[in-house]
């Protein structure tokens, strides 16, 4: 093992520890070793939550594989849809469930995969589906612009003396419109350089030196900062300093609850990986007003994350379903499925050997089920 750390972002970058997995976890400095260790483990619940009594329950479901299944999820829980690759669990959820639901709630034109009808959606409001893909396709979308924080931040500024007595606004801080930002590179802070036969190279602006202001916008200040300054402040900064603005430190607050503290607020959203990309969007959802009929779907949102980093999923995911909201994920990942509520096990086995419901129930119900290979592995999980 090369395990790089000991944190994320500017806190990382270097090798914390290396050497067989056994040694590795003798390491008490590597985050990696201490749960290779059992030093840290991500808890079972002390109960299982008994949701709010109402059903979203799909009947019929016969697309690919899936064996003409009723199938019924409970509102107000952590449901976990398990199974072996092959055995339904996209073809159900993503397909079929999701889609449905889309269609009656929000009139989506994307048509459901075959099935009967769908029942208890007056107990479900929104749909929300948190995905790995990015936030945004250009470098202009960053943290800021996407949790809307960026907004409050730019209304401060307008507020200041030195806008008033300039007549700034508010758009004189935005660096995708004319007036505040620098016009040589448009805001962007960089100049993309074509090299034929070759990827682009993307330089520094040599007018704004990368800050995407002109030269007047930076002489505003706030708290001695101007605004290009408070776009390269992490968040974990950045929530200090706003502290005293409650609607902007309560945004910032939630991309830190979700483990992105070390990010810029600037930080291009061409540069989050998947994880993250997945994580601002679960901070963006947090600073909404809940109206506990939510259902949230993620599919597989472990992949590629750490230990570490599923801990502080699973925080965040508690959050909503502890304000009555129902979050659905599809995983393969132990550590996720044994702090379900409710388990719905797809298989026996994948593709024409699958599309059934094996198991239901609580993970400790799917555990003692001798015919579910989630069962299996989840027995010995529990036991620990």
């Amino acid at each position: 093992l090369i395990d790089v750390g000991p944190g994320a972002g500017a806190f990382g970058g270097e090798i914390v520890a290396s050497g067989t997995p056994k040694q590795v976890a003798k390491n008490t400095k590597s985050i990696t070793g201490q749960y290779l260790s059992g030093k840290k483990v991500i808890p079972v619940p002390s109960e299982r939550r008994v949701g709010n009594g109402r059903f979203l329950e799909i009947k019929g479901a016969a697309e690919n594989n899936l064996q003409n299944l009723d199938v019924k999820f409970p509102l107000g829980k952590f449901i976990a849809v398990t199974g072996v690759s092959g055995s339904g669990k996209s073809t159900l959820i993503n397909s079929i469930l999701k889609k449905a639901v889309a269609q009656k709630l929000n009139r989506n034109s994307d048509k459901p995969g075959k099935y009967v009808s769908l029942e208890g959606i007056e107990y479900v409001d929104r749909l929300i589906d948190i995905d790995q893909s990015p936030i945004g396709r250009t470098p202009r979308s960053n943290p800021a612009t996407y949790t809307g924080v960026f907004d409050d931040i730019r209304d401060l500024f307008a507020q200041t003396n030195e806008a008033k007595i300039r007549g700034y606004k508010k758009g004189r801080f935005s660096f995708n419109v004319k007036g505040g930002r620098c016009e040589s590179c448009s805001g962007d802070g960089i100049i993309k350089i074509e090299m034929h036969f070759l990827p682009d190279v993307y330089v520094p602006c040599e007018v704004c030196h990368g800050t995407r202001y002109n030269s007047e916008t930076l002489e505003v200040h706030y708290k001695e900062k101007n605004i290009a300054q408070i776009l390269d402040m992490t968040v974990n900064d950045a929530v200090t300093f706003f502290a005293a603005i409650p609607k902007i430190a309560r945004k910032l607050q939630t991309i830190k609850d979700v483990g992105l503290g070390y990010v810029t607020l600037g930080q291009p959203a061409t540069t989050l990986s998947g994880g993250e990309a997945q994580r601002m969007k679960l901070a963006s959802e947090l600073h909404k007003r809940s109206t506990g009929k939510s259902l949230y779907i993620l599919d597989e949102p472990t992949t590629g994350l750490h230990a570490d980093d599923i801990a502080r999923l699973l925080k965040v995911l508690d959050r909503f379903v502890d304000d009555g909201n129902t979050v659905l994920v599809i995983e393969h990942n132990l550590d996720v499925i044994k702090t379900a509520d409710h388990i719905i096990d797809l298989g026996p086995e994948g593709g024409i050997g699958g599309g059934q419901i094996v198991a239901i129930g609580t993970p400790e119900e799917v555990a003692e089920n001798p015919k579910s290979y989630t069962g299996y592995y989840l027995k010995e999980k529990l036991a620990r």
